[in-house]
């Protein structure tokens, strides 16, 4: 889900207003409470267990059109014992803004030695 946040730093980019910096980081969270539009955070980030936020390299693919999908990916190589409930795509290091917050269903129990792979794709579609 696209959360309030996320969608006013997209327009604030969009325009050139250069107030924020884009998104860039990708994250997950134990937490499986629902997400909604006014969510700022994860519900309960992780940043142990090798799998801390991380930056990555976004790319544009096509879904419906030429290049519509913001894809952002990146695999952990896991060091402890954790399960996954939540995942989003943030624009810092640390706190900064989030544009997507996604609740797994099912959620996913990793261990130390397994390795995750994580995509997530936001695809700009018009109305």
């Amino acid at each position: 889900m696209i959360l309030n946040k996320g969608l006013e730093v997209l327009m604030d980019l969009a325009g050139g207003l250069a107030n924020y910096v884009a998104f860039t980081y990708l994250m997950v969270g134990t937490s499986t409470t629902a997400a909604a539009v006014t969510d700022t955070a994860l519900g309960s980030e992780t940043t142990t267990s090798g799998l801390s936020r991380v930056s990555v390299t976004p790319t544009l693919t096509d879904t419906t059109t030429t290049k519509d999908t913001l894809q952002l990916s990146t695999t952990f190589t896991v060091t402890g014992s954790v399960t996954v409930g939540e995942v989003g795509i943030g624009n810092a290091a640390a706190a900064g803004q989030l544009l997507i917050r996604s609740v797994l269903s099912p959620t996913k129990a990793l261990t130390s030695g397994d390795s995750y792979t994580l995509t997530i794709q936001h695809v700009q579609a018009r109305a």
